[in-house]
């Protein structure tokens, strides 16, 4: 897959194989940077706008520079426009503090800026949950913010693929309900959906953001509530969102089967593919 990735950092189109950035780049020595994945569709990039808005809210989370959102745009050019229209794929953006020291203070660097593209293969749905044994720390300096220290979901996304599952589930440490590893979570009890607040610790996500905006303006109720983990044991409906999957509907948790899709899943989902159709920033 790497031959076809496109890659381009600071200003110039690389060989994603080759070397491109600084080997004491602060984003590999000690995971300072932030990111953000976009869909491609077809060629064009989905609510790019407001992953740029969010990515401006994790650099100030960070307490990073300004980013320089042209320099953005211009690597999604380069990236975009170095071969023929990607069909379906993923476009990702990094920022990191720059060069830096070998431990966690900051230099007055320059900014890093990462674009990379290229095509995969649609997901295909239904699919399954594993709940972790580690818990999301609500609390943490870096609670919601879309950060390049991603070795936890790392370990607990290969925790999920051992037992036979395509996603991992976190609770807080207050034991309720959070997200994926790259999800965020809704479940359907008593027939309304209901999704973890952003005081849980979970990511904002973008097409979670969509998901309960699209369907609150299609008459559907949608609650924002802290719930029990436990709430996976006993809800009718269950599915995640985010970039690549949008509405993805779930058909197992460890070992307890849900219909997928449900009915409130269904109509959840038929409403984003409209809107994301008709929509290509929204």
């Amino acid at each position: 897959m790497s031959t076809v990735i496109r890659a381009w950092v600071n200003g110039a189109l690389h060989d994603p194989a080759a070397p491109a950035i600084s080997a004491v780049d602060h984003g590999i020595t000690v995971g300072d940077g932030i990111f953000e994945t976009c869909k491609i569709l077809d060629g064009r990039v989905f609510a790019l706008s407001r992953h740029k808005a969010r990515m401006a809210r994790s650099a100030a989370g960070l307490g990073l520079a300004d980013i320089d959102v042209d320099r953005i745009d211009e690597g999604i050019a380069a990236v975009l426009g170095s071969g023929g229209p990607i069909a379906f794929g993923r476009l990702r953006f990094t920022v990191t503090a720059g060069r830096g020291p070998l431990g966690s203070d900051r230099e007055d660097s320059p900014l890093t800026y990462v674009v990379t593209a290229g095509p995969q293969a649609p997901p295909h749905p239904p699919g399954t949950l594993a709940v972790t044994p580690w818990t999301r720390n609500e609390r943490s300096a870096v609670a919601g913010l879309k950060t390049t220290s991603y070795a936890e979901n790392v370990v607990a996304l290969a925790f999920a693929h051992e037992r036979g599952a395509s996603e991992a589930i976190f609770a807080n440490t207050r034991g309720e309900l959070c997200e994926g590893t790259a999800t965020n979570i809704f479940v359907v009890v008593a027939g309304r959906l209901h999704t973890p607040p952003l005081s849980s610790g979970c990511l904002a996500g973008i097409t979670r953001e969509l998901t309960i905006e699209w369907c609150r303006e299609a008459g559907m109720e949608v609650f924002e509530d802290a719930m029990p983990l436990g709430v996976l044991r006993t809800c009718e409906e269950v599915f995640v969102t985010s970039s690549l999957r949008d509405v993805y509907p779930i058909e197992r948790i460890d070992d307890h089967r849900l219909a997928a899709p449900g009915r409130v899943t269904r109509k959840a989902m038929a409403i984003f593919a409209e809107r994301s159709a008709a929509e290509v920033d929204p």
